[in-house]
């Protein structure tokens, strides 16, 4: 359902009235508040258009803490500022605005942006965002799907770079037609050139009959070249002269053949970094690098982590009622996850196997105490000993104590939610009592 609910706070009467009547005129209904205190004093599920002149605070100060007062609303925020703040405008960004208008701008482009913001309210198949950062980059993904200029989408292995490779290409004009993924990893090197480009029969040995390429494939719509990185450098010339003459020979082939083609390319490494070693042509780097989208990774954004293990569990178990228990939520939550999506996704899939009833608890998870996100330490590294050891197990013993808290000192119920017996749980304890931690001064009244 579209948000047709606008919250506008601009301090300058003439220019709201301005903002109102376009809005208005288009069906929104608007209120207006002219100090960013009182905007933030009732937080709204509206769209909040916030101006750069605000008198009471700063821009880049609204955002962060609309950020804190809204997270339940799932509050969205869109910065006004002036043509010479473009620096603002990148700073209330990083603090969590959705988008930012240019002032003067016409109506247009701010009904136009509306509507970018609107379809992020729609339900989109396999992708789930709730963290404001998710939201920015499938802004950023609607604004590429407008254009044909090629994307570069960056990001670690198992973030989703193929899943925002498939937004893109389904909300362009292309969405009608193919869309092609090539993994460049995954095929031999000797082979990847044949896969891409086609080939006439007897261009080589074992050529037995004329093959299509991925790209003539893909004519009319979209291919996707993932992990890029990989591709020899020969390969990269000949992709770039692809991408410069816009058409595509088969091995064994003079004919030219005419493409009409999206070309979005993924990587998790740093292509900047590879261009300076050699490794990367730089002028194939300027032509794929024309639209940049970066997915942050899991722990990076992690309101999206509990949205995401019910979409997996609903995947996996269409029509069971089974839940996350509470151990659970806050196990889910703490893990650093190093395999980003990817691994949550086997996660909830291996503890939908392994649970007893209709709910999923953090020992049916299996994640690894030691490798839970990173926590305060609870007393001083000991320097004699071996400094990333200790750290981790100060991260763990502080883990324990938290999921203690929660479960008000009660032994038992600790040692369940964090898969192990009650005998480990005594010796862990017994641990950090050697380590000197006062678990009655930690736990206070919960001991």
């Amino acid at each position: 359902m579209y948000r047709k609910h606008i919250q506008l706070v601009e301090p300058d009467m003439m220019l709201a009235q301005r903002v109102i009547d376009v809005l208005e005129q288009s069906g929104y209904r608007v209120t207006h508040v002219t100090s960013g205190r009182a905007a933030l004093f009732n937080p709204t599920e509206a769209i909040t258009l916030v101006s750069s002149s605000l008198r009471d605070m700063g821009l880049t100060e609204w955002i962060k803490r609309h950020q804190e007062v809204s997270r339940a609303q799932s509050g969205v925020a869109i910065a006004i500022v002036e043509q010479d703040e473009g620096l603002l405008a990148a700073e209330a960004m990083r603090a969590g605005a959705t988008d930012y208008l240019l002032r003067p701008f016409d109506a247009e482009q701010l009904l136009s942006l509306l509507r970018r913001v609107e379809a992020l309210e729609q339900p989109l198949a396999n992708i789930v965002v709730e963290s404001w950062r998710s939201k920015q980059v499938l802004q950023l993904a609607h604004r590429a799907a407008c254009t044909n200029a090629s994307v570069l989408i960056t990001g670690e292995s198992g973030t989703g770079k193929e899943v925002l490779a498939r937004y893109v290409h389904a909300q362009s004009s292309r969405s009608n037609q193919p869309f092609i993924a090539v993994n460049c990893a995954a095929i031999p090197e000797s082979m990847l050139e044949a896969v891409l480009f086609g080939h006439v029969k007897g261009a080589f040995t074992g050529a037995t009959q004329t093959q299509t390429g991925k790209f003539e494939e893909a004519n009319g719509g979209t291919i996707l070249l993932d992990e890029i990185a990989e591709m020899t450098p020969p390969l990269q010339a000949k992709l770039l002269r692809v991408l410069q003459e816009r058409e595509v020979e088969r091995i064994g082939s003079h004919k030219a053949i005419k493409l009409d083609i999206r070309v979005i390319a993924a990587t998790n490494k740093d292509l900047r970094q590879a261009v300076q070693q050699g490794t990367f042509r730089e002028d194939l780097y300027y032509r794929l690098d024309v639209l940049p989208l970066h997915w942050p990774p899991l722990r990076e954004r992690s309101e999206d982590i509990l949205p995401l293990s019910q979409f997996f569990m609903h995947k996996y178990q269409e029509n069971s009622e089974c839940r996350l228990s509470e151990d659970a939520r806050t196990a889910l939550s703490r893990y650093h996850w190093p395999g980003n999506i990817r691994e949550l996704e086997n996660v909830i899939q291996r503890a939908l196997v392994m649970r007893h009833g209709d709910f999923i608890t953090a020992q049916d998870l299996m994640l690894p105490v030691e490798s839970v996100a990173d926590t305060p330490t609870l007393v001083s590294v000991n320097s004699r000993g071996n400094g990333h050891v200790e750290a981790k197990k100060m991260a763990e013993f502080q883990y324990i104590i938290d999921i203690l808290k929660q479960h008000g000192g009660n032994r038992t119920q600790t040692a369940k939610a964090l898969g192990v017996t009650t005998r480990g749980l005594r010796y862990k304890l017994a641990a950090m009592r050697d380590q000197g931690i006062d678990l009655q001064a930690e736990l206070g009244s919960a001991a």
